[in-house]
Parts: C-alpha cells; sequence; structure tokens
C-alpha cells in the first residue's frame, strides 16, 4: 500500500484521529493539505461555539469563524510545535472576536434566545438551539434542556472578560492555564474571572427561578 492509500503524512506520520493536532498542524506547514482539512473537521464546531457564544449573533458569528481560519492558514509558518493548537486557534478566534465587538457602533448583548430569521424572512429556531450539541448524558439530557437557554441568558448578561473565561472553561474545555494564555492574563486572574462568573451565573439563574449550584471543577453546568 502506497502512502497516497495509507493517507500519511509528509513526515511519515498517519492521518487520523490518533495524530495530535500539533503533528497535523507541522503536516500542514511542511505543505500537506488534508492536514489542515482534518484540523478543520476536528475543531470546527467547538471553535464556532465559542465564537457565537462570545458575539452573540450568528452572521458575525460565522464571519469570525471563516476569518479565524483564514488567518490559521496565514499564520501557519509562525505556528511553533511547542504550542498546543487548541490554544493557538482560540487565540486567535478570541482576538478576532475582540476586533469584531470594537468595530462595531453598538454594543448591545443579542439574546441567545432571540428568533433567528430564516432565509425567507420567517422566524426560526432560537440562536441558543441553532448552536451544535456536543451531545449531553443521557442523564442529563432533560435537566440541560431546561436549563441551557436560561443560562444562555444569564451568561450573555456577564461582563465580557468573565464571559469568555467561563465559555472557554465550560463549553470548550480548556485549562485554565491555557486559558491564562488566550486571554492574555495570569491564572490566577482567570481563575478569580471564574469565581465571579460563577457567581454572577448564580445570582441571575437564581432570579430565573432555577435551584441548585454551579460547579466550579468539572463541565457540570453545560451538555
Amino acid at each position: 500500500m502506497g502512502r497516497s492509500e495509507r493517507g500519511s503524512t509528509s513526515d511519515g506520520g498517519v492521518l487520523g484521529p490518533e495524530t495530535s493536532d500539533e503533528r497535523l498542524m507541522l503536516a500542514f506547514q511542511a505543505g500537506d493539505a488534508r492536514a489542515f482539512e482534518a484540523l478543520v473537521r476536528r475543531h470546527r464546531t467547538p471553535v464556532f461555539n465559542f465564537i457565537l457564544r462570545f458575539v452573540g449573533q450568528r452572521a458575525r458569528a460565522e464571519d469570525v469563524l471563516q476569518e479565524t481560519w483564514l488567518k490559521v492558514v496565514r499564520s501557519a509558518g509562525e505556528y511553533q510545535a511547542k504550542a498546543r493548537f487548541t490554544t493557538w486557534v482560540y487565540t486567535i478566534a478570541r482576538n478576532l472576536c475582540v476586533d469584531s465587538a470594537r468595530k462595531e457602533s453598538y454594543r448591545q448583548a443579542a439574546s441567545l434566545e432571540s428568533p433567528v430569521k430564516g432565509e425567507n424572512g420567517e422566524e426560526g429556531r432560537a440562536l441558543a438551539d441553532a448552536l451544535p450539541d456536543s451531545g449531553a448524558s443521557p442523564e442529563r439530557g432533560a435537566f440541560n434542556a431546561r436549563l441551557r437557554p436560561l443560562l444562555e441568558r444569564a451568561l450573555a448578561t456577564l461582563p465580557e472578560e468573565q464571559r469568555e473565561v467561563f465559555i472557554l472553561r465550560e463549553y470548550s474545555g480548556i485549562p485554565f492555564k491555557d486559558i491564562a494564555e488566550v486571554t492574555g492574563v495570569s491564572e490566577n486572574t482567570v481563575k478569580s474571572r471564574m469565581r465571579y462568573a460563577l457567581d454572577g451565573l448564580r445570582r441571575r439563574l437564581a432570579e430565573l427561578g432555577v435551584d441548585g449550584d454551579l460547579a466550579e471543577d468539572g463541565r457540570t453546568v453545560v451538555g
């Protein structure tokens, strides 16, 4: 079986689910376009979810997502293997989200429950429902179905620096150390922002009639 049939990367590795992000990125640097396609397939949905929750508007989120992957292509030569690919790509996405927000003439927190207009102008599903679902465990499904739209509404009320930390930690599963790199602040600051975010969400959810605690450890509030 030849190299093309086995799906090998230019450095002799195999393109597959076991291939690390970093190895795929190095293969793309070496000219293997398939490695970039594999990275997009692997990370498109979680990166889009992060962007959508950050900017709050689907059209803008799709634009920022496209800009993110274009930036990955244009900056591929700058990537170094010592950096985790996820940290690198979320840093790019986060900076583009901030730039997009700054370009707006107004900063209104768009509710993720606002109906999304379809191509024919009719109102469709709520924006929160349009988010790709990573799949909740069966025993949490019913609870999350009730909590999710309320959590999205509460999340939109948080200060930007708290919201982005919560999204990266809870929705994208990024470690605090990596979030610090993405946001350009210390790990202690990240943890402090996470605590403030959790406190703010608890208060807002209580106002919305949701009982129970938000845990700081693990992804216990999203599915």
